[in-house]
Protein backbone atom coordinates (compact mmCIF):
# COMPACT_ATOMS: atom_id res chain seq x y z
CA UNK A 1 0.00 0.00 0.00
CA UNK A 2 1.58 3.34 -1.24
CA UNK A 3 2.13 5.82 1.68
CA UNK A 4 -0.19 8.98 1.54
CA UNK A 5 1.31 11.87 -0.28
CA UNK A 6 -0.33 14.37 2.49
CA UNK A 7 2.24 13.05 4.91
CA UNK A 8 5.13 12.36 2.95
CA UNK A 9 4.62 16.50 1.44
CA UNK A 10 3.30 17.84 4.67
CA UNK A 11 4.24 21.35 3.05
CA UNK A 12 2.44 21.28 0.29
CA UNK A 13 -0.25 24.44 1.91
CA UNK A 14 2.74 25.82 2.43
CA UNK A 15 3.94 26.44 -1.14
CA UNK A 16 0.80 26.63 -2.52
CA UNK A 17 -0.15 29.95 -0.38
CA UNK A 18 3.34 31.29 -1.43
CA UNK A 19 2.46 30.45 -4.88
CA UNK A 20 -1.23 32.51 -4.60
CA UNK A 21 0.90 35.37 -2.94
CA UNK A 22 3.70 35.23 -5.38
CA UNK A 23 1.10 35.64 -8.23
CA UNK A 24 -0.49 38.75 -6.34
CA UNK A 25 3.47 40.47 -6.15
CA UNK A 26 4.25 39.85 -9.23
CA UNK A 27 1.00 41.40 -10.90
CA UNK A 28 1.36 44.39 -8.35
CA UNK A 29 5.44 44.38 -9.28
CA UNK A 30 3.99 44.85 -13.19
CA UNK A 31 1.05 46.88 -14.07
CA UNK A 32 0.69 48.23 -10.52
CA UNK A 33 4.58 49.39 -10.07
CA UNK A 34 3.56 52.07 -8.04
CA UNK A 35 1.15 50.86 -5.60
CA UNK A 36 3.76 48.33 -5.07
CA UNK A 37 6.47 50.78 -3.94
CA UNK A 38 4.06 52.65 -2.18
CA UNK A 39 3.33 49.14 0.44
CA UNK A 40 7.32 48.85 -0.05
CA UNK A 41 8.40 52.03 1.32
CA UNK A 42 5.65 51.44 4.68
CA UNK A 43 7.75 48.12 5.69
CA UNK A 44 10.72 50.69 5.29
CA UNK A 45 9.07 53.19 7.56
CA UNK A 46 8.21 50.51 10.04
CA UNK A 47 12.23 49.05 10.21
CA UNK A 48 12.92 52.93 10.23
CA UNK A 49 10.81 53.91 13.18
CA UNK A 50 11.15 50.32 15.19
CA UNK A 51 14.89 50.60 14.89
CA UNK A 52 14.97 53.89 16.14
CA UNK A 53 12.80 52.73 19.20
CA UNK A 54 15.11 50.18 19.55
CA UNK A 55 18.27 52.32 20.00
CA UNK A 56 16.48 54.60 22.34
CA UNK A 57 15.65 51.71 24.76
CA UNK A 58 19.41 50.47 24.73
CA UNK A 59 20.27 54.00 25.54
CA UNK A 60 17.73 54.50 28.14
CA UNK A 61 18.64 51.44 30.04
CA UNK A 62 22.39 52.21 29.42
CA UNK A 63 21.78 55.42 31.49
CA UNK A 64 20.40 54.09 34.67
CA UNK A 65 22.40 54.38 37.78
CA UNK A 66 23.84 50.69 38.60
CA UNK A 67 26.95 51.44 40.79
CA UNK A 68 29.73 49.51 38.41
CA UNK A 69 27.74 47.36 36.65
CA UNK A 70 25.72 48.67 32.98
CA UNK A 71 22.08 48.06 32.26
CA UNK A 72 22.98 47.84 28.73
CA UNK A 73 22.69 44.35 28.22
CA UNK A 74 18.80 44.33 29.63
CA UNK A 75 18.92 47.47 27.26
CA UNK A 76 19.50 45.04 24.41
CA UNK A 77 17.56 42.59 25.32
CA UNK A 78 14.37 44.56 25.81
CA UNK A 79 15.32 46.74 22.45
CA UNK A 80 15.39 43.38 20.55
CA UNK A 81 12.12 42.62 22.30
CA UNK A 82 10.64 45.76 20.86
CA UNK A 83 12.08 45.62 17.13
CA UNK A 84 11.06 42.15 17.07
CA UNK A 85 7.47 43.44 16.53
CA UNK A 86 8.57 44.99 13.52
CA UNK A 87 7.91 41.99 11.52
CA UNK A 88 4.75 41.81 12.84
CA UNK A 89 3.17 44.90 12.08
CA UNK A 90 4.85 45.01 8.19
CA UNK A 91 2.87 41.23 7.95
CA UNK A 92 -0.70 43.00 9.14
CA UNK A 93 -0.25 45.92 7.23
CA UNK A 94 0.26 43.58 3.67
CA UNK A 95 3.75 45.96 3.25
CA UNK A 96 6.29 44.20 1.02
CA UNK A 97 9.84 43.71 2.47
CA UNK A 98 12.36 42.23 0.72
CA UNK A 99 14.02 39.45 2.90
CA UNK A 100 10.73 37.60 2.58
CA UNK A 101 9.99 38.11 -0.78
CA UNK A 102 13.20 36.32 -1.78
CA UNK A 103 12.12 33.45 -0.59
CA UNK A 104 8.96 33.91 -2.37
CA UNK A 105 10.32 34.45 -5.46
CA UNK A 106 12.91 31.29 -5.19
CA UNK A 107 9.84 28.95 -5.28
CA UNK A 108 8.16 30.46 -7.12
CA UNK A 109 11.15 30.37 -9.73
CA UNK A 110 11.63 26.71 -8.71
CA UNK A 111 8.09 25.67 -9.55
CA UNK A 112 8.29 27.97 -12.89
CA UNK A 113 5.33 30.31 -11.89
CA UNK A 114 7.70 33.04 -12.85
CA UNK A 115 11.11 33.75 -14.43
CA UNK A 116 14.39 35.01 -12.82
CA UNK A 117 13.91 38.57 -14.42
CA UNK A 118 10.59 38.88 -13.11
CA UNK A 119 12.07 37.72 -10.25
CA UNK A 120 14.80 40.39 -10.10
CA UNK A 121 12.04 43.21 -10.80
CA UNK A 122 10.30 42.38 -8.34
CA UNK A 123 13.13 42.14 -5.62
CA UNK A 124 14.61 45.45 -7.10
CA UNK A 125 11.41 47.59 -6.74
CA UNK A 126 10.78 46.00 -2.99
CA UNK A 127 14.09 47.03 -2.52
CA UNK A 128 13.82 50.46 -3.74
CA UNK A 129 10.76 50.98 -1.66
CA UNK A 130 11.90 49.57 1.53
CA UNK A 131 15.07 52.07 1.19
CA UNK A 132 12.55 55.15 -0.03
CA UNK A 133 10.60 54.75 3.31
CA UNK A 134 13.61 54.37 5.35
CA UNK A 135 14.75 57.32 3.55
CA UNK A 136 11.62 59.34 4.94
CA UNK A 137 12.22 58.23 8.32
CA UNK A 138 15.35 59.68 8.09
CA UNK A 139 14.32 63.02 6.61
CA UNK A 140 12.13 63.34 9.66
CA UNK A 141 13.94 62.10 12.23
CA UNK A 142 17.14 64.88 10.42
CA UNK A 143 14.83 67.47 11.66
CA UNK A 144 13.65 66.58 15.18
CA UNK A 145 15.29 65.63 18.16
CA UNK A 146 13.84 61.98 18.72
CA UNK A 147 17.71 60.43 18.68
CA UNK A 148 19.32 63.63 19.90
CA UNK A 149 22.37 62.25 22.58
CA UNK A 150 22.38 59.04 23.85
CA UNK A 151 20.25 57.27 21.30
CA UNK A 152 21.94 58.93 18.29
CA UNK A 153 25.94 57.83 19.76
CA UNK A 154 24.37 53.81 20.16
CA UNK A 155 23.31 53.98 16.57
CA UNK A 156 26.54 55.44 15.11
CA UNK A 157 28.63 52.95 16.99
CA UNK A 158 26.42 50.27 15.66
CA UNK A 159 26.99 51.72 12.19
CA UNK A 160 30.55 52.07 13.11
CA UNK A 161 30.95 48.05 13.94
CA UNK A 162 28.87 46.69 10.86
CA UNK A 163 31.36 48.94 8.75
CA UNK A 164 34.27 47.27 10.15
CA UNK A 165 33.33 44.36 8.77
CA UNK A 166 34.31 45.68 5.47
CA UNK A 167 37.58 46.95 6.40
CA UNK A 168 38.59 43.99 8.50
CA UNK A 169 39.39 42.46 5.02
CA UNK A 170 38.47 39.07 4.16
CA UNK A 171 37.72 37.97 7.62
CA UNK A 172 35.29 40.32 8.22
CA UNK A 173 33.12 39.94 4.87
CA UNK A 174 33.29 36.67 5.79
CA UNK A 175 31.59 37.35 9.74
CA UNK A 176 29.37 39.18 7.40
CA UNK A 177 28.17 36.58 5.06
CA UNK A 178 27.11 34.41 7.96
CA UNK A 179 25.24 36.81 10.11
CA UNK A 180 23.20 37.77 7.09
CA UNK A 181 22.60 34.39 6.12
CA UNK A 182 21.61 33.49 9.53
CA UNK A 183 19.64 36.62 9.95
CA UNK A 184 17.44 35.67 6.82
CA UNK A 185 16.99 32.23 7.78
CA UNK A 186 15.50 32.89 10.56
CA UNK A 187 12.94 35.32 9.56
CA UNK A 188 11.91 32.49 7.17
CA UNK A 189 11.29 30.36 9.15
CA UNK A 190 8.86 32.56 10.85
CA UNK A 191 7.20 33.01 7.52
CA UNK A 192 7.09 29.11 6.70
CA UNK A 193 5.50 29.09 10.21
CA UNK A 194 2.98 31.64 9.90
CA UNK A 195 2.44 30.49 5.82
CA UNK A 196 2.30 26.57 6.02
CA UNK A 197 -1.48 26.59 7.78
CA UNK A 198 -0.84 24.47 11.15
CA UNK A 199 -0.90 27.84 13.28
CA UNK A 200 -4.14 29.35 13.37
CA UNK A 201 -4.50 32.20 15.30
CA UNK A 202 -3.19 35.42 15.12
CA UNK A 203 -1.46 35.53 18.76
CA UNK A 204 0.53 32.40 18.21
CA UNK A 205 1.44 33.76 14.69
CA UNK A 206 2.75 37.03 15.98
CA UNK A 207 5.14 35.45 19.25
CA UNK A 208 6.85 33.67 15.92
CA UNK A 209 7.63 36.38 14.17
CA UNK A 210 8.48 38.57 17.26
CA UNK A 211 11.14 35.69 18.31
CA UNK A 212 12.68 35.21 15.05
CA UNK A 213 13.26 39.49 14.95
CA UNK A 214 14.20 39.41 18.42
CA UNK A 215 17.08 36.73 17.93
CA UNK A 216 18.49 38.62 14.52
CA UNK A 217 18.28 41.99 16.96
CA UNK A 218 19.53 40.69 19.77
CA UNK A 219 22.91 38.07 17.94
CA UNK A 220 23.72 41.19 15.98
CA UNK A 221 22.69 39.34 12.74
CA UNK A 222 22.84 41.27 9.99
CA UNK A 223 19.81 42.47 7.64
CA UNK A 224 20.63 44.11 4.31
CA UNK A 225 17.14 46.84 4.69
CA UNK A 226 17.62 47.41 8.04
CA UNK A 227 20.93 48.34 7.67
CA UNK A 228 20.11 50.66 5.02
CA UNK A 229 17.28 52.35 6.98
CA UNK A 230 20.25 52.79 9.95
CA UNK A 231 22.69 53.90 7.20
CA UNK A 232 20.24 56.55 5.97
CA UNK A 233 19.33 57.74 9.66
CA UNK A 234 23.13 58.25 10.53
CA UNK A 235 24.50 59.36 6.97
CA UNK A 236 21.97 62.20 7.89
CA UNK A 237 22.86 62.92 11.57
CA UNK A 238 26.19 62.86 11.19
CA UNK A 239 27.36 61.17 8.20
CA UNK A 240 29.05 58.33 6.52
CA UNK A 241 31.12 56.64 4.14
CA UNK A 242 28.93 55.64 1.28
CA UNK A 243 31.48 53.18 0.00
CA UNK A 244 31.67 51.26 3.01
CA UNK A 245 27.95 51.13 4.13
CA UNK A 246 27.21 50.06 -0.11
CA UNK A 247 29.61 47.49 0.70
CA UNK A 248 28.02 46.12 3.71
CA UNK A 249 24.39 46.39 2.21
CA UNK A 250 25.61 44.66 -0.89
CA UNK A 251 27.08 41.12 1.17
CA UNK A 252 24.23 41.83 2.99
CA UNK A 253 21.66 41.33 0.31
CA UNK A 254 23.93 38.07 -0.63
CA UNK A 255 23.82 36.35 2.60
CA UNK A 256 19.93 37.20 3.16
CA UNK A 257 19.14 35.53 -0.16
CA UNK A 258 21.25 32.63 0.47
CA UNK A 259 19.87 32.18 4.12
CA UNK A 260 16.14 33.08 2.90
CA UNK A 261 16.08 32.34 -1.23
CA UNK A 262 17.81 29.09 -0.70
CA UNK A 263 18.07 27.22 2.50
CA UNK A 264 14.09 28.17 3.08
CA UNK A 265 12.71 29.05 -0.27
CA UNK A 266 14.83 26.26 -2.51
CA UNK A 267 14.98 24.17 0.07
CA UNK A 268 11.43 23.61 0.74
CA UNK A 269 10.13 24.08 -2.97
CA UNK A 270 12.11 21.01 -3.28
CA UNK A 271 11.59 18.94 -0.34
CA UNK A 272 7.87 19.37 -1.08
CA UNK A 273 7.67 18.69 -5.06
CA UNK A 274 5.66 15.36 -5.09
CA UNK A 275 5.29 15.30 -9.51
CA UNK A 276 8.04 12.41 -9.68
CA UNK A 277 6.45 10.72 -6.45
CA UNK A 278 3.00 11.04 -8.02
CA UNK A 279 4.40 10.20 -11.38
CA UNK A 280 6.21 6.93 -10.15
CA UNK A 281 3.24 5.88 -8.27
CA UNK A 282 0.63 5.97 -11.12
CA UNK A 283 2.87 4.23 -13.84
CA UNK A 284 3.06 1.91 -10.71
CA UNK A 285 -0.58 1.53 -10.77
Amino acid sequence: MSADSSQLFPGKQFISTILEALETKTAMSGSLARRYLQRAAMAGIIIGLLYVTHYAVVAAFDAVPAGDATLEPLGRLVGAAVFGSALVFIYYTKSELLTSNMMVVSIGAYYRRTGWAKALRLLGLCFLGNALGGLLVAALVRFSTLVAGAPLAQMESSVEHKLEFITAGATGWSDLMVRAILCNFMINVAMLLVYNGLIKDDLTKSLVMVISVFIFAFLGLEHSVANTVLFTIVGLQSGIDPGLAAANVGIALVGNFIGGGLLIGLYYAYANDDARYLRARADAE
